[in-house]
């Protein structure tokens, strides 16, 4: 359940004025059809997701318990200053329109998604977690807790959250995590 709960909070706060929320207010704004937008969220999510959960869990067999500790300790602190950069989209990743709409958000995002903040740090949670299945389900839920918000009430609530503050909160667990990993105290998982 730790794996499921700290994956949910880290990416949904992590994503947060992330580029694939700003591509959800645009692809909201564009087709006004929220149904397929964030159906093609999740989708792509999910196969974004567990491509990169496998990443990670296959990186931390590889390089066994001791080199991952410091791997995955070190990542965790640089995602918390990575989370502190405020994104930006590019209008090429929204301009698929011709597909549909639940085609042009799923390819949008998981296009968008690759070598993101959230799927870089699902790879490192789940080089720290053995439960594929819980990150994968966590980080797609914090992706969703974090979107579909964004799809359905847009420019209403973007406005009233304050970035900046939420930023800080995912960076310092990132930073916590990195540090807690460094330290070892996550032993009693194998590192």
């Amino acid at each position: 359940m730790d794996a499921f709960l700290v994956s949910t909070g880290i990416v949904g706060l992590a994503e947060i004025g992330d580029k694939t929320q700003l591509l959800a207010f645009l692809l909201a704004a564009r087709f006004r059809r929220p149904l397929p937008i964030v159906l093609g969220i999740f989708v792509a999510t999910v196969a974004n997701h567990a491509f990169a959960a496998a990443v990670g869990a296959l990186v931390s067999q590889l390089l066994g318990a001791g080199v991952t500790r410091w791997v995955l300790g070190l990542s965790f602190l640089a995602m918390a200053a990575w989370t502190m950069i405020p994104d930006e989209i590019d209008e090429e990743e929204a301009q698929l329109a011709k597909y549909g709409v639940f085609l042009t958000t799923l390819i949008a995002f998981f296009v968008a998604e690759m070598g993101d903040k959230t799927q870089v740090a699902t790879v490192a949670l789940a080089a720290r977690y053995e439960s594929m299945a819980a990150i994968v389900a966590g980080t797609t839920f914090g992706m969703m807790l974090a979107n579909v918000p964004a799809v359905y009430f847009g420019e209403r609530i973007a406005n009233r959250v304050p970035l900046r503050l939420v930023h800080g909160i995912a960076a310092l667990i990132f930073a916590v995590l990195g540090i807690a990993t460094l330290l070892g105290m996550g032993e009693g998982l194998g590192f």
